[in-house]
């Protein structure tokens, strides 16, 4: 089985837990639910659940145990998405090729259907009972992590001087944070030893640092269309890019750096790997 094949199995899964745990569009108060669902399934590959699923399946885990915390981490990374396009931020107009959310529903709908899914998120990771998937994941969406690198990244705006070490920060708090958390709390349902969890996370830190930098080569590169976004809205805000400091081929090399350390992190694991070795270079095969 493929990667693409995979991730369209899971995505899958996932989409009908979804549907079947949030509220339907006809419950009250009905905007807030049109809301959530109109972002919820706009589309998109559900990779971060993906990752969190194979890296249960990786180290023996249930998968009826991993789906509510993969689809709580997909239910973040909405949230995260819709206050990312609002105009205080990026004034996004595209979203998975369709108008964003705020464009639809308003600014303050926008909001408030960002921060309940925040919430739900947290009703589904608590589910299998461990307190440690909580805490991973308050940690890498916090101020150490996907917030504090979107603090970063709306200082770094018009930044002349802006070096490795600051656009490297934005990238591993911003992105990369949640997809090695996503990564960890699959093998914490599963029953991972301590010392594997520090190999799972290094992986993902790795790969989550590559998938930022493949995503800002493919703002300049890609096309509306093929990424159902708004391409080019990086340069046109001077935002604190890989390309913007390194240059576009430089990036791409760095991108390829990554994903080849992260896949020799899982050499010292005594498992089955390799969906999350192919699932690495997925991260490169969106760009090349």
């Amino acid at each position: 089985m493929t990667p693409v094949e995979y991730l369209e199995i899971q995505k899958k899964r996932v989409n009908e837990y979804l549907d079947a745990f949030l509220l339907g569009e006809d419950d009250a108060p009905e905007s807030i639910h049109r809301a959530i669902r109109y972002s919820v399934f706009s589309g998109g590959k559900r990779f971060r659940a993906g990752l969190c699923i194979t890296a249960a399946e990786s180290f023996g885990g249930d998968i009826d145990r991993v789906l509510p915390v993969a689809s709580g981490i997909e239910l973040i990374h909405t949230y995260s998405l819709i206050h990312d396009d609002l105009p205080c931020m990026d004034d996004d107009d595209l979203r998975r090729g369709k108008p964003t959310l705020h464009k639809v529903f308003g600014e303050n709908i926008a909001v408030l259907a960002g921060d309940a899914l925040n919430a739900l998120a947290f009703t589904l990771v608590a589910k299998p009972g461990d307190c440690r998937l909580i805490r991973i994941l308050a940690d890498a969406i916090g101020t150490e992590g996907m917030i504090g690198g979107q603090v970063a990244d709306v200082e770094a705006v018009e930044r002349d001087d802006l070096t490795e070490d600051d656009v490297n920060f934005i990238h591993t708090h911003k992105t990369a944070a949640l997809i090695s958390a996503s990564l960890e709390m699959g093998a914490v349902t599963a029953g991972a030893e301590d010392e594997e969890l520090v190999v799972i996370r290094n992986f993902g830190k790795h790969i989550g640092l590559a998938f930022q930098i493949v995503d800002d080569v493919l703002d300049i590169e890609s096309t509306d269309e093929v990424l159902g976004k708004d391409v080019g809205s990086d340069m046109e805000q001077d935002k604190a890019t890989y390309p913007k400091v390194f240059g576009l081929d430089r990036s791409k090399a760095i991108a390829r750096d990554l994903v080849e350390d992260a896949v020799g992190e899982l050499d010292s694991l005594r498992h089955e790997t390799g969906m999350l070795k192919g699932l690495a270079q997925f991260v490169i095969s969106r760009v090349y």
